[in-house]
């Protein structure tokens, strides 16, 4: 089939809605999920197609101050748990929740509209999930985090399969990650058709050295840390988001670390700054089914010095489309030694670069 008659398709699919609702057991018992197919063109391989992408399923409780959520999910090669957590609610602004949690830190609940997130996604700092003990304070007027993580959510490196990008145990960098402090502040300002959120970020975390079969050189334990800043402003039907971000693993004799996700290996910087700025914009429509359009513009660059490091860049443009319980994505990634577009990984180099893009369009009914 040509790529043309396979974008009618995805078109044709994206048009389509039908009403579905979460299963409601009980009054305090929700069950849900989602499916979704993806299409995939790149300007750098000769292999697109449309594909099963993901099935899922939720459960969700809640029931006088108690209340628990879980989400695991099945790929096409890899079945995984997203976050599985039981919680208490003090009051209307306090909680503590203790489980496989979201970890805190910068823009919430992410530094991105597209599928793909930013470049902070790629080196574990957004859309993580760890295993741990997470306090929320969230005013009208402030929001605090502080939390604890044990260890990863498998509590194994050495597992490739996950959908949170973590650090990875390997021949060539055996380490896993043993221990995490966040803590996050964040202020809202601003009313009406104007809205502000400003906030900071901080995270300490503890590696163990895991000695594999064919590790070359003794180790030693070691640690790390990151700071964020980050803004976003809300404007009527606009939306504005920047943050910069600076990490630091203290990898002894490297300037690279391993991180895995979606069953692959792969390195980045030890160290780097990363900037992100990223603009949406929401317009309700009606045509036909579709009923919304969230379309944007998300920038993120990895800035890295030392040998056998170069900077990664990443930029989605795309629109997000709203009909009945389908919620499609359709994206225009451009990336320059980034990994999963034609990179080895994320800051790293291995040779002279240049720039890839990737059509995608991702269809998801959500029930």
């Amino acid at each position: 089939m040509t790529v043309l008659k396979r974008l009618m398709v995805v078109c044709l699919c994206i048009g389509v809605s039908f009403s579905s609702n979460a299963v409601k057991v009980t009054d305090e018992l929700d069950l849900g999920g989602a499916v979704r197919v993806n299409y995939g063109w790149k300007d750098y391989a000769d292999d697109s197609k449309l594909e099963f992408e993901l099935f899922r399923v939720d459960v969700n409780y809640q029931d006088d101050g108690l209340f628990a959520s879980a989400q695991y999910r099945w790929y096409q090669d890899m079945d995984v748990i997203h976050h599985a957590y039981a919680g208490y609610s003090f009051n209307e602004e306090q909680s503590i929740q203790v489980g496989v949690t979201q970890v805190p830190f910068g823009l919430l609940p992410y530094g991105a509209h597209s599928f793909w997130f930013s470049a902070n996604y790629y080196l574990g700092f957004e859309d993580d999930y760890d295993a741990g003990i997470h306090w929320k304070h969230d005013s009208d007027n402030w929001r605090f985090d502080l939390a604890y993580f044990f260890n990863d959510e498998y509590g194994d490196g050495a597992r490739y399969d996950r959908y949170s990008f973590d650090v990875a145990t390997t021949d060539d960098s055996p380490y896993e990650e043993a221990g995490q402090l966040n803590a996050r502040v964040e202020g809202k300002f601003g009313s009406g058709d104007i809205k502000h959120k400003l906030g900071a970020s901080l995270q300490y975390s503890e590696l163990d050295y895991i000695g594999t079969a064919n590790t070359q050189a003794e180790g030693k334990d070691t640690d790390g840390y990151a700071a964020s800043v980050h803004w976003q402003l809300d404007w009527s039907q606009w939306q504005g988001q920047f943050q910069y971000m600076y990490y630091d693993y203290d990898m002894p004799n490297s300037e690279r670390v391993a991180l895995s996700a979606f069953a692959f290996p792969f390195e980045i910087a030890s160290s780097a700054d990363v900037l992100t700025l990223n603009v949406s914009r929401s317009m309700d429509v009606e045509w036909g089914p579709i009923t919304n359009l969230n379309c944007y513009n998300d920038f993120s660059q990895v800035l890295v010095s030392g040998e056998g490091l170069e900077d990664s860049i990443q930029n989605v443009t795309g629109c997000a489309i709203t009909a009945g319980k389908f919620y499609s994505y359709v994206d225009w990634i451009a990336g320059n030694n980034m990994w999963f577009i034609n990179g080895p990984g994320v800051g790293i180099s291995n040779g002279p670069t240049e720039w890839s893009s990737r059509l995608n369009i991702n269809i998801g009914l959500y029930f």
